[in-house]
């Protein structure tokens, strides 16, 4: 069965950076638990990759960037050499495949960790412990009570943040994304219920938006601003945030942070029809990737086309897709063609291990 060729924003050529893309789809970041138990990245991760390299850019999954911020088991971390080495896998099977840029997220997990996955005591803006159980290797626990980071824990974190930066412009990754979003790290000091601070980094909107600042400018000063990508998701309510003054709040982050010509925001579960979107979309005069917010248990029948181009036409430059690209490896060309869309595997989509509901999806032929 053969299907017709339509046109498509999406489709277009797009910008990021210093990079010219051939679409203006990017596959957005997505924890899959593939790694190694020391977060070392896997062959297996190479091919995934590979396989979805016609994405017009890649924001490679939750990295690390120290042995106290990892979240989960299996996930990936760039803080030694042999992740270094292993994500280098990852980016020359991509680029021998034709793909685009890879940017890497690097993502601290805060408060959302457990002792059983990182052997450490999470560390966190306050003492204030995630409100849901967390997976571990031996299945859901209880979360523990993070230890509130000192001044110390602060400036190394930063640090930290700036140094894998380094670490992946080596691995062969064309930039990071900081991940200020999702209830991790970042996100924790700039919600008011996950941040009761009385220093610096607590109470006023300028005090909790300072340390996402500051790890953006340890970040650009390592590799540079053109390779700093901050990814934000305004109003998310996962792992217990309650953003309740975003409406103020992230314009005010925006603000400090718009003349820096980063590469881009990446604003996760993008609402155009919120005034916030807008605002946003004002203030920040760079690259837009926005990431829509699509159905939690199944892709739609368009593989996420509709919402995507829904987010072109409210301004956003290029749009991430998650789980259509996970279920679709050759997703741009069905959009191209209106091939049928492969659905999500739920048992096997997110973090089971192995190729099952990860690298074993059908191309279409």
């Amino acid at each position: 069965m053969t299907h017709e060729t339509t046109t498509s924003p999406l489709l277009m050529p797009g910008r990021l950076g210093r990079h010219e893309l051939a679409n203006r789809l990017v596959i957005a970041p997505m924890t899959r638990n593939r790694a190694e138990s020391d977060g070392t990245p896997t062959p297996l991760m190479a091919e995934y990759y590979a396989q979805r390299a016609t994405a017009g850019a890649i924001i490679a999954e939750a990295s690390t960037p120290n042995a106290v911020g990892q979240t989960y088991p299996n996930t990936t971390a760039l803080h030694t050499d042999a992740h270094t080495a292993g994500w280098r896998q990852v980016t020359k099977a991509v680029q021998a495949a034709g793909g685009g840029p890879m940017f890497l997220q690097i993502q601290h997990g805060g408060r959302v960790g457990h002792p059983d996955n990182s052997g450490l005591t999470p560390i966190a803006p306050s003492p204030i412990p995630l409100p849901e159980p967390i997976h571990t290797p031996t299945g859901r626990q209880t979360a523990v009570t993070p230890r509130e980071m000192t001044a110390a824990d602060i400036r190394q974190t930063i640090r930290d943040f700036a140094d894998t930066a380094r670490r992946a412009v080596d691995a062969g990754f064309a930039g990071v994304e900081v991940h200020s979003a999702n209830g991790y790290l970042l996100h924790q000091f700039l919600a008011p219920n996950t941040n009761h601070r009385t220093d610096a980094y607590g109470g006023s909107t300028d005090n909790r938006i300072r340390f996402t600042t500051e790890v953006v400018d340890a970040v650009s000063d390592a590799i540079g601003a053109d390779r700093t990508g901050l990814r934000i998701s305004p109003g998310n309510t996962v792992n217990g945030i309650a953003d309740t003054d975003a409406d103020t709040l992230y314009p005010a982050l925006l603000e400090a942070n718009a003349g820096k010509d980063l590469a881009y925001l990446h604003v996760a579960f993008a609402d155009p029809a919120q005034p916030l979107f807008a605002r946003l979309r004002e203030i920040w005069t760079g690259t837009l990737i926005a990431n829509p917010v699509l159905p939690a248990d199944q892709i739609p029948a368009d593989g996420g086309r509709e919402a995507a181009e829904r987010l072109l036409n409210a301004g956003a430059d290029l749009v991430a897709l998650g789980r259509p690209f996970l279920a679709n490896p050759d997703l741009v060309h069905r959009i191209r063609t209106g091939a049928p869309i492969n659905a999500v595997r739920a048992k096997y989509a997110m973090y089971t291990g192995g190729p099952t509901g990860y690298t074993d999806y059908p191309v279409y032929n």
